[in-house]
């Protein structure tokens, strides 16, 4: 995992956006314990890069609970992941590199699946909102709009570089996680999209954050740093995600030795992840990340 600055000639609004990656892997800390094992394994099978396994998985989710948003958010979770992983976003190489990670994807490659990924990420949303519009503090009906909103927020600044929806995007999430909080203060998933943006927006040069405050967004490294660990600790199916972006930003502060235990976490509990396994490995060596740009 690489690179410790963030220069600041860029799009202020994709590097508003970009860290909200992480809430692919958001479900259902409020399901039941047997509808949450499903979705338990699609996630596990995620993380672990069997895309058309998890997709089965999220597909009985939906059969057995056609009511419910978070199966058709989780399904969205595995498309997005999956081009994500092809594109090569979810790799230090790409994640750590200014160039790469504020203006997203060189010459993306098009296909059938992020055709796939909208449509389902739009009925997830419209399902939740369908719901916050008779019940407006319904905790897993925000959660799933908190997850749908961050995943377009992610494809359009990544992907389909539109930074003005991304921005815009990126706000209402931030929104629907602090009243979320508000709602069920046990619910520390929502922890990682406020503190991935904490910290990365306020890793931006102070003027991008000057603009970006007129905005209603307003970044904190201190406080990021935080928010992210306590996803990474408290956190249910975002747990992963918040220990890899923790350990992210952990090479950032120049704390390799957080950044290992947490690549050493994920390589246990995933060890079919080739990412986890060969960052590890670049740590053991050399005590630093691969690829490091400075």
């Amino acid at each position: 995992m690489a690179h410790v600055h963030m220069t600041g000639s860029r799009s202020v609004g994709s590097s508003a956006a970009i860290l909200l990656i992480a809430l692919m892997g958001c479900g259902p800390a409020l399901a039941a314990p047997r509808q949450a094992a499903t979705l338990q394994a699609g996630f596990t099978e995620m993380y672990e890069l069997r895309f058309s396994t998890a997709r089965a998985s999220f597909d009985s989710y939906i059969q057995e609970h056609p009511k419910d948003p978070m199966g058709e958010a989780s399904l969205a979770a595995g498309y997005l992941f999956e081009e994500f992983n092809k594109q090569g976003i979810l790799t230090p190489a790409f994640f750590l590199n200014d160039k790469k990670l504020l203006g997203g994807v060189p010459n993306p490659q098009h296909d059938a699946a992020q055709a796939d990924f909208l449509q389902v990420d739009d009925k997830a949303r419209e399902m939740a909102e369908a719901i916050l519009k008779t019940s407006p503090r319904d905790p897993n009906a925000l959660l799933v709009l908190t997850l749908a909103n961050g995943m377009q927020a992610d494809y359009d600044a990544l992907i389909a570089k539109q930074h003005i929806s991304s921005l815009l995007l990126l706000r209402q999430t931030q929104q629907s996680a602090r009243l979320l909080l508000l709602v069920n203060p046990n619910a520390n998933d929502a922890y990682l999209a406020l503190g991935a943006a904490n910290y990365i927006i306020g890793c931006l040069p102070s003027y991008k954050r000057f603009f970006l405050s007129f905005a209603g967004i307003q970044g904190n490294r201190a406080l990021g740093m935080q928010q992210l660990k306590l996803a990474s600790e408290s956190g249910h199916y975002l747990k992963p995600f918040a220990k890899v972006l923790l350990a992210l930003a952990a090479l950032r502060e120049r704390q390799p030795r957080l950044a290992r235990s947490l690549l050493g976490q994920l390589h246990q509990e995933f060890p079919q992840n080739p990412e986890f396994t060969q960052e590890l490995a670049n740590l053991d060596r050399s005590g630093e990340p691969a690829n490091l740009s400075r």
